[in-house]
């Protein structure tokens, strides 16, 4: 889990706990100006001394309770791997709209002396912690393997649908799905097509990022300092407004949060859901999400719909619970796709 853990600093890092970020550039030739930070792990400050999941907080001085930046990553030993084979689900409700996996791990010189208690899976789709599965133990253990296969759910997973997509890497003209750009107050609007309803639509493949983004600009090789923020105003016409929950535009972009800044707002008057988000010229994929009122992550297909047929990356991640650690040693990580090449 993502909890602190009780291990003192030196237990797990090399260095300080804290450190100022020093490798940073003002903007070039922007309309919003801003300052570009850019950090490499590990450094001469830090080096990590165990495997786990981490928490990165970027803050500014003398205000660390109001956090500008929090990313998780982790850290593998590489000592335990996994084969990832994906099956279309028998589970009756489930064929059509839900993708699973079938998972073999080798623990190869790992001491494990009770497999159901001491290996444990995650798995994540395209990298969302809305879309994760944790705790997952084996349904059969042989010598040296541990299989998690398809007579179960437990790695029974929304398909959901291909990304939608636009792209603003220049604003001299428009790109993909782009309506018009606009030059307003000083600042770039771009106005996207309005989005169609995909709830109750057939599957259509179209490659993606799989809810990514990358920050590029046709103009310069230096998008880092020199491409601009765009204002991008996104439409989602609906029948009716959807009641006991907000709709939120979503991606990798905002790192699959959900908060004010990219919910949606309902207009009566023109028969849609509206929002605007202040984003760097690139290629962006995102969705459109139904978040029940006091839950914390979607709930059904609204707008998007959901297919066993869909792309998507999945990440397992092989946990090994060592009785002679006071942590979870994260063992191996395997990136496995829907659609093997």
């Amino acid at each position: 889990n993502w909890n602190r853990s009780d291990l003192f600093t030196s237990d797990y890092l090399e260095g300080y706990e804290e450190n100022q970020i020093t490798d940073f550039l003002p903007s070039f030739n922007t309309r919003v100006s801003y300052t570009h930070y850019r950090l490499s792990l590990p450094n001469d400050d830090i080096r990590f001394l165990i495997s786990g999941n981490y928490v990165l907080t970027a803050w500014e001085p003398g205000n660390p309770d109001t956090p500008l930046l929090v990313r998780r990553f982790f850290i593998s030993e590489g000592s335990s791997s996994a084969a990832v084979v994906f099956r279309r689900p028998m589970k009756p409700g489930a064929t059509e709209t839900h993708q699973q996996a079938e998972i073999t791990v080798s623990t190869g010189t790992l001491a494990v002396t009770d497999p159901y208690r001491q290996i444990t899976l995650t798995i994540m789709q395209n990298g969302r912690s809305d879309r994760m599965r944790a705790g997952i133990t084996p349904d059969f253990v042989g010598s040296g393997r541990l299989e998690y296969n398809t007579l179960s759910d437990k790695t029974l997973m929304p398909g959901g649908n291909e990304f939608r997509y636009f792209d603003i890497k220049t604003i001299r003209q428009t790109r993909q799905n782009v309506r018009t750009i606009d030059f307003v107050n000083g600042i770039y609007h771009a106005l996207l097509l309005p989005s169609e309803d995909r709830e109750f639509k057939p599957y259509f493949f179209n490659e993606d990022f799989n809810g990514r983004y990358v920050v590029a600009m046709e103009e310069s090789n230096e998008p880092d300092r020199e491409a601009d923020y765009v204002w991008v105003w996104f439409t989602l016409p609906a029948y009716s407004e959807l009641r006991g929950g907000s709709v939120y535009v979503a991606g990798d972009f905002c790192g699959w949060q959900h908060g004010p800044a990219n919910r949606m707002t309902w207009n009566p008057a023109r028969g849609c859901y509206e929002a605007s988000l202040l984003l760097k010229q690139g290629w962006y994929n995102y969705e459109y999400l139904f978040i029940p009122a006091g839950g914390s992550g979607p709930e059904g297909y609204a707008f998007e719909g959901s297919h066993w047929e869909t792309e998507n990356d999945y990440l397992i991640l092989t946990y090994f619970r060592d009785p002679t650690r006071r942590y979870d040693r994260l063992t191996g990580i395997t990136l496995a796709n829907t659609r093997p090449q």
